[in-house]
């Protein structure tokens, strides 16, 4: 009997949800505003009640409380996102559909995905949207302790034509996402970033910023592969623009052993849909675990 899954990639913008076969390709899926806490979570559980599948992976936006031990466990918790601080979104989904469920942040959910599609076994992946995030996946196994990584909230040497502006991050202003992460585009110009000319000196900042923690993940962790998604990234110049700010600032130091289009890099799975492929294989083993 051929089995399906489910996918949650929980954001700060959206829900996308979806189903797949065994083979991760995906059958069925629906995007949901996030909106409140209530609507959004109702409408999840609706489709998951009208789209029946053996187990279910959620990966959401945070903070969120990933310890199976901890009474908050399946929180988001401590998120700037109105309405959401404190919210059990695992209990919630939990209460309404008695299958199998996988927690975890929706980076490691792209960090999986990233994992399973390019076979590597050591890769980090970075979303630069809304907000900023990492997920490290490394021999095939998340790099977690006492909770999940918030690589986004790095501090990052500010660029010399940056210095007057404060940030967004409401908890440290210029960090990483206070500084690189979509919404300081429009808080400096005052211009949605797609719609900022591709020779705008502000690109040049971002991929200052952005290469930083590039150089900071090939310094701590070593890994195979740099994968930067999000909406930020979708802008077609910003990789390469990255990978050279990366080779100024590692200053050779650290000699990568791959070439850089390899190791710095957008997402191999389309559409930034790494953390649908990710949710369904770690759907999918937890099935297989309980079997």
């Amino acid at each position: 009997m051929t089995k399906h899954y489910g996918s949650i990639e929980a954001g700060g913008t959206k829900f996308v949800l979806a189903i797949g076969d065994e083979h991760f390709n995906i059958l069925k899926t629906n995007q949901i505003p996030t909106t409140t806490p209530e609507e959004t979570i109702s409408k999840t559980i609706e489709f998951f009640k009208e789209n029946t599948v053996s187990s279910l992976s959620v990966g959401s936006f945070g903070p969120i409380d990933i310890k199976p031990e901890s009474p908050t466990y399946g929180y988001i918790t401590t998120t700037p996102k109105a309405g959401w601080a404190n919210v059990d979104l695992l209990g919630k989904l939990k209460g309404e559909l008695d299958i199998p469920m996988v927690f975890t942040t929706d980076v490691n959910s792209s960090a999986y995905g990233e994992m399973i599609v390019t076979g590597g076994k050591s890769l980090v992946y970075f979303t630069i949207g809304t907000g900023i995030g990492g997920g490290a996946v490394q021999d095939g196994k998340f790099i977690v302790g006492f909770s999940h990584a918030e690589m986004g909230h790095q501090y990052v040497k500010r660029h010399p034509d940056d210095l007057d502006f404060a940030g967004v991050c409401p908890f440290h202003g210029d960090c990483l996402e206070g500084v690189a992460a979509g919404p300081s585009l429009e808080a400096r110009l005052g211009i949605r970033g797609e719609d900022i000319p591709t020779d705008s000196k502000v690109w040049e900042i971002q991929a200052f910023y952005i290469a930083q923690i590039a150089v900071n993940t090939t310094l701590a962790l070593a890994p195979e592969k740099i994968v930067f998604g999000g909406g930020v990234m979708t802008q077609t110049h910003m990789i390469e623009r990255v990978r050279k700010e990366f080779t100024k600032l590692m200053a050779g130091y650290v000699h990568v052993p791959y070439l850089l289009t390899d190791y710095i890099m957008t997402p191999s799975v389309a559409n930034n849909g790494s953390a649908t492929v990710g949710n369904f294989a770690l759907a999918k083993e937890l099935d297989e675990k309980n079997y």
